[in-house]
């Protein structure tokens, strides 16, 4: 991605700033998506990136921002960290390579990327079927479709060919992979639906992993709701998961349930 051409916008635009309060509001489908994607054996995402506010104090006294992706994202629940792979433009407090971490608050977008799955045909239509392979839909970017909406088709054209993603329609901005075909992936991951049982047998062959604590004090509960992943959560209770155990910051994890506002997963830890 750091070979892309830049596209430069407005920081101070009221859509631009509106844009970077619905890309954090909605960052928890992006976490939801990159948390599966590290339990995966085959990688399902083409893209997966976190854009990231970076300022600078000049000689002048002026203040010099750029708007950078990171990679390699990880979410605790309140901060987000990740690795730099842009080149700066201008700035000198930072460079490729670096280990970034901030605050929810302060990312301006996100961004995944999944190639669509199509059913080869068979027989004598294979003959006549395209082989071009279609572009790996986005998911998010609401600041680039915030700057393709400014463009005119020939500029949005020329864009996405550049980072060759199907932006699709800047007025419809998806969250979550088959959105429209499947709108309940919208309430949950379709991998925690599918992956219960082997979740439960998991917890039946491995009890103790239900009171492990990681480096932030959360348990694996904690984690699950953080994910947004019902199922997933529903099967820890079950098996005995602690939800009064608080994580290094003092929250439980109905306390993330709420922060991240998981409505499906807030009632659960509420009556169970």
């Amino acid at each position: 991605m750091e070979d892309n051409p830049i596209f430069w916008a407005d920081g101070d635009d009221p859509q631009m700033i509106e844009a970077y309060k619905k890309a954090q509001e909605t960052f928890k489908y992006f976490w939801r998506e990159q948390s599966w994607e590290y339990r995966r054996i085959i990688p399902g995402l083409n893209v997966s990136c976190v854009k990231v506010m970076f300022s600078e104090e000049t000689e002048t006294g002026e203040n010099n921002v750029e708007h950078m992706w990171i990679n390699d994202v990880n979410f605790d629940g309140d901060r987000v960290t990740g690795y730099l792979i842009n080149e700066p433009n201008t700035l000198g407090n930072v460079q490729v390579g670096d280990y970034i971490d901030i605050p929810l608050t302060e990312i301006s977008d996100w961004l995944f990327a999944i190639t669509p799955h199509v059913k080869k045909p068979k027989g004598l239509s294979k003959l006549f079927s395209s082989s071009a392979d279609p572009l790996p839909k986005a998911y998010g970017g609401f600041t680039i479709q915030k700057m393709r909406s400014d463009m005119s088709a020939p500029e949005r054209n020329d864009h996405d060919n550049a980072w060759q993603l199907d932006f699709g329609d800047f007025n419809d901005i998806l969250l979550v992979n088959n959105q429209n075909e499947e709108p309940e992936n919208l309430v949950e991951h379709p991998m925690s639906r599918n992956m219960k049982e082997d979740f439960v047998k998991f917890l039946q062959e491995y009890p103790d992993e239900i009171k492990l604590v990681d480096e932030n004090g959360q348990t694996l509960l904690h984690r699950e709701t953080i994910a947004g992943n019902l199922t997933t959560v529903q099967a820890a209770l079950e098996a005995g998961a602690d939800k009064s155990l608080q994580s290094k910051t003092g929250k439980t994890a109905l306390d993330y349930a709420k922060q991240l506002n998981w409505g499906h997963i807030i009632p659960v830890l509420e009556n169970n």
